[in-house]
């Protein structure tokens, strides 16, 4: 649990933050700086669907977690804090929040009590205002809507919460007892049903009395969080209530050629709501095709997330690729540094793009790469003694932004397809106008690292590089070849990457993995890594020990390498 004692991190540092809700749990890590700029290291989620257990009585309904319940969720943190432990993130930069399920239960102080325990982790009960607004501070680490009114929804599996901010304030926050699990619970899924759903959630609605608060108030912009929400605007994407010919078993319209701009229309809303409440058992196994784990729920989400649209009289939202845990992060760091909730806003933009594009299993190779690359350039930069400090001398801190940028987008290309990735990588960083905040130079600066990252080496003498006057070309050999031999050990199977220490000595680089530092080798061995390197790897070596005139080892625990 974060405190007003937290140790700010030095160059960087990693934050974990557990979100603890009524569907499932996640886990995010992050790498953050001391400006505020943070981006996802690695992100865990446990199904555990907390909400299902309720009791009733005669008079009210009870929530209560059940003894099976509660085991799969010590069972979850547990898996957690293993994790926690692995990349040996420090306990004051971890924060566990609970959110509807367990605000609601009964027997929660008991629940508590046995995490605390068995797991080690203080959890954080937040009320639904406080939820809401650590939701909004999530949605302003994704979007530009600082300067914004801006109207946040967040649906969840035992509540929805409803914000209003300005600026980093939240000028009005409320949560309502309407969530895809317990709705479900409810009414089920099936077509007869949605219409006492409804009208279930007109009623809860009007009594909170919401509608004329939230016009009060007023609104410019609103955005939308959460898994519920965004798997109902993925729909939309990919034409769920168009192309069900295009949805068949292992089907799927092709990303890279989305027009993906992180926003669901009314008229798009509406179209999946009816698709997903007809069709009888066709519809059934379509929905179970596309939305897997979440089909059980989504029905009722997206009816609720329609009904939202109705009684506020909502045209179009924002999507949010970020939510709570980032919000949770965000608040984190506010405490431990100087944090400046408008400051990334060209940073985002970059974060918006590789999301764009990219799986949750590409954003994590594009953010391990990002971690090497970041380990790499900090050393460099640090060593007098190599090439006459040439390297040292010349590097800076936008050259690391820059660095870090092309190794978070250097895959998107991927989502076009896998031969020629990198030229495609280039192209569409180059065009839509994606990168906000940043000059046209610096933007193709961005691309043709991304471009360089494998296969050919640059050519200077190429147009491309024309407009680049001489400093910048020879920053950008030293950056292509960080970002090269960063993907070549991200892409090597037999390297652990979760803590890596990057050193130079007289006897030139070396490259540490899984968690041993170079120096006070014992108790683990390190040895080498000589054998399985792979022809991609030992040509990137060879081309590093060519630009920096020096031989990099790599170094790994004896068990690994034997």
């Amino acid at each position: 649990m974060a405190s007003a004692t937290t140790d700010p991190p030095t160059l960087s540092a990693l934050f974990a933050a557990i979100d603890m809700g009524t569907n499932s749990f996640k886990m995010l890590i992050v790498r953050a700086y001391p400006n505020g700029k943070f981006f996802t290291i690695d992100q865990f989620k446990e199904p555990v669907v907390l909400g299902r257990d309720t009791s009733t009585s005669s008079t009210t309904t009870l929530f209560t977690l059940s003894h099976h319940s509660q085991l799969l969720a010590l069972e979850a943190l547990k898996r957690f804090q293993n994790i926690l432990k692995s990349y040996k993130i420090n306990k004051t930069h971890v924060r566990c929040v609970a959110t509807a399920a367990v605000r609601e239960a009964v027997n929660k102080v008991g629940f508590l009590k046995c995490v605390r325990e068995e797991v080690g982790l203080e959890i954080d009960v937040l009320p639904g205002e406080q939820e809401a607004r650590l939701e909004y501070l999530g949605m302003l680490q994704f979007f530009p809507i600082y300067e914004k009114l801006v109207l946040g929804v967040d649906i969840g599996g035992g509540s929805t919460e409803f914000v209003i901010g300005k600026q980093g304030k939240v000028i009005f926050g409320a949560s309502l007892k309407l969530g895809h699990v317990n709705l479900t619970q409810k009414f089920g899924n099936n077509e007869e049903n949605v219409a006492h759903m409804r009208e279930h959630i007109r009623l809860v609605v009007q009594e909170s009395g919401l509608v004329d608060k939230i016009k009060d108030c007023g609104f410019e912009a609103v955005v939308g969080s959460s898994g519920t929400i965004k798997a109902i605007e993925k729909a939309a994407l990919y034409g769920y209530a168009n192309a069900s010919n295009m949805l068949q078993v292992g089907i799927m319209v092709s990303f890279g050629d989305s027009k993906r701009d992180w926003k669901l229309s009314r008229g798009e809303l509406k179209g999946v709501v009816e698709s997903l409440c007809g069709g009888g058992e066709a519809e059934k196994n379509r929905r179970e095709t596309f939305f897997k784990m979440r089909s059980e729920f989504i029905v009722a989400g997206a009816v609720l997330l329609e009904e939202i649209f109705e009684v506020l009289g909502i045209e179009e939202m924002e999507v949010s690729g970020y939510a709570l845990a980032e919000g949770v992060i965000a608040e984190t760091l506010a405490k431990v540094n100087d944090y400046d909730l408008n400051a990334n806003a060209k940073w985002s933009s970059i974060v918006r793009l590789a999301m764009r594009f990219n799986s949750n299993k590409r954003m994590r190779a594009a953010s391990q790469c990002a971690s090497i690359a970041k380990e790499i350039f900090e050393c460099l930069r640090k060593c007098d003694e190599l090439a006459g400090n040439q390297v040292a001398a010349s590097l800076d801190d936008k050259d690391l932004e820059y660095l870090e940028a092309s190794c978070l987008l250097h895959n998107i290309g991927l989502s076009i397809e896998k031969k020629g990735y990198h030229k495609h990588s280039y192209s569409i960083i180059m065009n839509g106008g994606h990168l906000q905040g940043y000059s046209t130079e610096e933007v193709k600066l961005i691309a043709l690292l991304a471009r360089h990252h494998r296969k050919k080496l640059p050519n200077f003498g190429h147009v491309s590089f024309k407009e680049f006057p001489i400093e910048v070309k020879k920053k950008f050999r030293f950056l292509c070849a960080i970002i090269r031999i960063s993907v070549a050990l991200q892409q090597h199977r037999r390297i652990d990457f979760q803590q890596i220490e990057f050193s130079h000595s007289y006897e030139g680089f070396k490259l540490a993995c899984g968690g041993v530092k170079v120096q006070n080798s014992p108790p683990c061995i390190l040895e080498p890594l000589v054998e399985d390197i792979g022809d991609d790897l030992r040509q990137e070596l060879e081309h590093f020990k060519m630009v920096f005139h020096e031989e990099l080892l790599l170094l790994v625990p004896s068990s690994v390498s034997g």
